[in-house]
C-alpha cells in the first residue's frame, strides 16, 4: 500500500504567526521546520503501523524546502523544492492507494482559523470553484481525485478539520490546535500532537478499504473564479488564453477537465504574483 502525504506548515501545532512560517529570514522559522518535520514523521510512522509499505511525502509549504529529510523514517521518499507542475500535489499518480494532508489550514476568509488563505494570501483574495469558496484541501483533494486517489486524513486547527469533513465525510481529522482568531491558538504540545497524528494515520490507513473513502471530484464542467488582491494582479492573470475578466479583480476560467482548470489556476496565480 502506497501512501502519499502533502505537508504544509500553518496547521502544525504551535504555529500561529507568519514570522514562524517565512523562510526568508525570521529566526523562528528554523524551529518551525523542526515542528513540521516532527508531525510529518509521526504521520509516516502511523501510516507504516497501519499497513503502508511505501510512503511518498511532498513538502508543500512556501518554497517547499522545509522538511528535514534525515529526521524522517529512512524508507520515506521526499519531494523537495518548488516550481513543481502540480505544486502541493506533485507525485500523486494512480499508484497511490490514498492521500493524507498534514499541517493544513482553513480556506481564505474563515474566522478563527490560523493564517487562513488559499495557496497565496498575497495574490488571491478568494478562490471559488463552481460558486463555492475553496480551501487548499478541497482543491488538492480534487487533484488527487483526478488520479483516482482518495484523501483519508487531515491534521490542522478546528476549522481546517471542519472544512475537510464538509466534503470528505469519511476523513480522519486530527485537530492539533484551536484557533483564536487568525494569529493565536490553544495548541497541543508537540509530543501530544504527534501522538494524535500517528494514531489517526494508523486508523485511517488500516481502515482505508472499509471507511467508504472515494476519490473527490467537482461536478463537470468546472468553473474557477479567482479574486485577486489588486487590479494589477488581475490584469496580468487575464493574459491567460481562455480566461474571462468578470470585474476589476475577478478572473473566471472554465473547462470540463479539472486538471486543466488546476493548471490554469497555477498559471494565473503565477502571472498575478509577477506584479506588486
Amino acid at each position: 500500500m502506497k501512501i502519499y502525504i502533502s505537508a504544509d506548515m500553518e496547521g502544525v501545532a504551535g504555529i500561529t504567526a507568519v514570522e514562524q512560517t517565512d523562510p526568508t529570514g525570521p529566526p523562528e522559522y528554523a524551529h518551525s521546520c523542526k515542528l513540521m518535520t516532527g508531525e510529518v514523521r509521526a504521520a509516516c510512522e502511523g501510516a507504516t503501523a497501519g499497513g503502508a509499505s511505501e510512503i511518498l511525502v511532498n513538502d508543500s509549504h512556501w518554497n517547499m524546502r522545509n522538511i528535514i529529510h534525515e529526521d524522517l523514517p529512512p524508507h520515506v521518499r521526499l519531494i523537495r523544492g518548488s516550481l513543481k507542475p502540480l505544486s502541493m500535489n506533485q507525485g500523486l499518480d494512480p499508484s497511490c492507494s490514498a492521500a493524507a494532508f498534514v499541517g493544513y489550514h482553513a480556506p481564505v476568509g474563515t474566522p478563527d482559523a490560523v493564517l487562513d488563505h488559499t495557496y497565496t494570501g498575497e495574490t488571491l483574495y478568494d478562490v471559488r470553484i463552481n460558486g463555492e469558496r475553496c480551501s487548499e484541501a478541497r482543491v488538492n483533494a480534487a487533484v488527487a481525485g483526478c488520479f483516482g486517489v482518495p484523501v483519508i486524513f487531515i491534521s490542522g486547527d478546528q476549522n481546517a478539520c471542519a472544512d475537510a469533513r464538509s466534503f470528505l465525510p469519511w476523513v480522519e481529522a486530527v485537530e492539533v490546535k484551536q484557533a483564536i482568531g487568525r494569529y493565536a491558538a490553544s495548541s497541543l504540545s508537540p509530543e501530544r500532537a504527534r501522538a494524535a497524528i500517528a494514531a489517526g494515520m494508523q486508523r485511517a490507513v488500516s481502515t482505508v478499504s472499509s471507511r467508504g473513502a472515494k476519490p473527490y471530484a467537482f461536478a463537470s464542467p468546472v468553473t474557477l473564479e479567482l479574486v485577486f488582491t489588486s487590479t494589477a494582479k488581475a490584469d496580468m492573470a487575464s493574459l491567460l488564453p481562455g480566461s474571462e475578466r468578470i470585474d476589476g479583480r475577478t478572473i473566471r476560467f472554465g473547462d470540463p477537465d479539472f486538471l486543466t482548470v488546476f493548471r490554469a489556476f497555477r498559471a494565473m496565480m503565477t502571472l498575478g504574483a509577477s506584479v506588486a
